[in-house]
């Protein structure tokens, strides 16, 4: 019993004296300082005043603080006349060119092989009787020639031997001789530009035969054979 109070007393002693050394070393107080630091505390909101320019009529305006809305340029306003009067062209210009090619699709002819063979001939034929001394080719006509596209490649040979070595204005006229310009370039072979003008204003379909004759450096004579001939026979 003595030596169970001899212990409680001497541990008694050793808390004091702990607590004694702390109070010297102040680590109470230090350890409650960190942990009122760690807490995170709930910041005031913090009220932003607006800084306000005049404007001409003496209102105010809040200044604009972001720099990249800012620098964008102001949106333009279209009227709406504007905006359908732009919508109804592009409309008329899908029409035509939808009815464009409906219409070409219906019109296209398609020629036999007789009709086609025979054109060919009459205008071998045709070439073989010229006799000018002129250079000249004789061109079947496909559907690319006369339809849709409407391009119209020429013999490589011949391109090379007696037509320019750059894009040039050709003149092509026919029998009765009218002329129509075309563009030749020279990198693809063939006639864009006004070769469409020249084959709707003359008629062209599908299995005519054309005799070209280069009378001089820029300007062709062009002989139509027709197909439809080989039933007029």
């Amino acid at each position: 019993m003595a030596g169970a109070i001899a212990y409680e007393e001497q541990r008694r002693r050793q808390v004091e004296e702990n607590q004694r050394k702390l109070e010297e070393l102040k680590l109470r107080h230090l350890s409650a300082a960190v942990r009122e630091a760690a807490t995170p505390k709930p910041s005031p909101a913090k009220s932003v005043k607006r800084k306000r320019v005049p404007r001409e009529g003496g209102e105010d305006t809040p200044i604009r603080r972001s720099g990249r809305v800012a620098s964008l340029p102001e949106q333009p306003k279209y009227r709406f006349e504007d905006v359908f009067h732009v919508l109804e062209k592009k409309i008329r210009r899908g029409r035509r060119t939808t009815t464009s090619t409906r219409s070409d699709l219906i019109n296209r002819v398609y020629a036999t092989d007789k009709a086609r063979e025979y054109a060919t001939t009459m205008a071998d034929e045709l070439q073989a009787k010229l006799g000018s001394g002129y250079p000249s080719f004789v061109k079947p006509m496909t559907q690319s020639h006369v339809t849709g596209g409407f391009w119209l490649g020429l013999p490589l040979p011949f391109c090379r031997k007696h037509l320019p070595k750059r894009d040039e204005r050709l003149t092509l006229k026919d029998e009765q001789g009218v002329e129509s310009e075309t563009l030749y370039l020279a990198l693809k072979n063939g006639l864009s530009a006004g070769w469409r003008g020249f084959a709707i204003q003359h008629n062209l379909v599908d299995g005519d035969c054309l005799v070209f004759e280069l009378i001089n450096q820029t300007t062709f004579k062009v002989y139509i054979i027709r197909q439809s001939s080989y039933y007029e026979r």
